[in-house]
């Protein structure tokens, strides 16, 4: 598989994980309306999860066979990309200013010059 190829499949596996679980955390922050329990919202925030890291657990297979292989590092990925995932989900990542979507875009940059200084 071609370096290429692999970014492009880490990335997307990551970028899928990332919304399913952005998804369960947005239905987890409703799952407590009024002190009252909602069943509904917590089985999609629960549904959501379980998607999520069935997602990531191939997300990491091919991190792995591209070199990724410490813990930090991936999850690393998979938080940057989840909480702005958040964000554009909620839609709410539109209504930041501006200095703070860059923040977000120097955060994923200064990742990826983490996974290039440690070597994954």
């Amino acid at each position: 598989m071609n370096k290429i190829w692999a970014t492009v499949l880490i990335l997307a596996l990551t970028i899928l994980s990332g919304i399913a679980d952005s998804q369960g955390f947005l239905h987890a922050s409703i799952v407590w309306k009024s002190g009252k329990f909602i069943w509904k919202e917590a089985g999609k925030s629960l549904a959501s999860f379980i998607i999520g890291i069935i997602i990531y657990w191939f997300a990491i297979k091919y991190m792995q066979r591209a070199g990724l292989k410490s813990a930090e590092i991936q999850t690393s990925i998979w938080f940057a990309i989840t909480i702005i995932g958040v964000a554009f989900v909620s839609g709410k990542f539109f209504q930041w200013n501006i200095s703070n979507q860059l923040i977000s875009i120097l955060v994923l940059i200064g990742i990826g010059i983490l996974i290039f200084r440690t070597g994954g």
